[in-house]
């Protein structure tokens, strides 16, 4: 496991430097002159109606938008005095999140019992996750080493907050475009540790509890073995990794990436997976960008799941989707998939399968 260089901020949260061999990270001390930082900026309240927990966090409305390129807050800031990485440079870097959706310590959260309306701390942990000190680069566009070194960083946070005392579940994500609405156009991820399920993963996992109960094994082994029996929605395979147009994607660009042998997490993968891992995930990037002539706006979800009885059937996989259904027009997410969560799919997977097969 890749070990970081621990600094701190000027109003006290943590800065991990993930360094390339033969880099050494140069932290420099952050001199701005930050608030204090207040320990329960959200909450938590409780959905009757869905039984679902919803994060209100109305400190995210004074977060950086759309800065100019020299005024940017994840390029490196050698003076101390305009970064969030107070550094001359940096290969990967991990910090908490300035204006958290979650922060602070607390219990993982269960559905509450009893009449009335229900709120609670917003407890949890939410980082920013930089991949590169290139202002205008991506991750498709990093190479291999770099990549790799992304996803190390990404293990490193699963497993350190996998062991955090309140945190069910560990979610890193990427928004890549404005389309997808992001913020800040330096390429970046998050990293989020909630005290809950998240809605999807509940879901899913009772499918899979389901499906172990009926057919005797897991679902998500079953669905890839379907997947590469079929071959039609296949988009690149190697002897560790698959990706697929998945059977039912919701989206009119939906790939998933899912290793050959059941893992629930990127820390139970070997080094060889996590090789054969940011080989396939560049590869499928860098299909998305040869799509059409400007790049594919997406967001990378990072599927992963606890070594813990209820998260027993969880299959480690990433799904990356994107909102362009065609060069000029986009998928919004309107009345059906917003009110009612049913999808409209605009295209079908197999011939987007093709499409994304043939620009190898």
């Amino acid at each position: 496991m890749t070990a970081p260089t621990r600094a701190k901020l000027a109003d006290g949260r943590d800065l991990l430097f993930f360094a390339l061999p033969g880099h050494s990270p140069e932290p420099v001390a952050d001199r701005r002159p930050l608030p204090e930082r207040n320990p329960d900026q959200s909450q938590l309240r409780f959905d009757r109606s869905t039984g679902q927990w919803v994060i209100i966090a109305a400190l995210r409305q004074d977060r950086t938008y759309k800065p100019p390129a020299d005024q940017c807050p994840l390029c490196p800031g050698p003076t101390g005095s305009t970064s969030e990485v107070p550094a001359p440079d940096y290969d990967v870097v991990v910090f908490e999140n300035r204006f958290p959706s979650l922060s602070g310590a607390g219990q993982p959260m269960g559905a509450p019992t009893g009449d009335g309306f229900v709120a609670a701390p917003g407890h949890g942990r939410t980082e920013v996750i930089c991949f590169s000190s290139d202002h205008t680069g991506s991750f498709s566009a990093l190479p291999p080493a770099h990549a790799r070194l992304v996803v190390d960083a990404w293990r490193h946070r699963t497993a350190d907050l996998l062991a955090t005392a309140g945190i069910e579940q560990v979610f890193c994500f990427e928004n890549r475009g404005e389309e997808i609405g992001v913020t800040l156009s330096h390429p970046h991820g998050q990293i989020y540790g909630y005290p809950y399920l998240t809605p999807r993963t509940a879901t899913m996992l009772e499918q899979a509890r389901e499906h172990r109960k009926h057919h005797g094994n897991n679902l998500f082994a079953s669905l890839l073995a379907h997947e590469v029996a079929d071959g039609s929605r296949i988009v690149a395979r190697s002897e560790l990794f698959t990706a697929f147009v998945p059977f039912a994607a919701r989206w009119p660009v939906e790939v998933h990436i899912y290793p050959n042998r059941f893992v629930r997490n990127l820390v139970e993968l070997t080094d060889d997976e996590l090789d054969a891992f940011a080989r396939l995930y560049l590869d499928v990037l860098g299909r998305f960008d040869r799509m059409y002539s400007a790049p594919l706006p997406y967001i990378s979800a990072l599927h992963q799941y606890a070594d813990t009885e209820a998260q027993a059937d969880g299959y480690f996989h990433v799904e990356l989707m994107s909102i362009r259904r065609s060069a000029t027009k986009l998928k919004y997410l309107a009345a059906s998939e917003s009110a009612m969560g049913a999808f409209i799919g605009d295209v079908m997977p197999e011939s987007v399968a093709q499409r994304l097969r043939e620009l190898a």
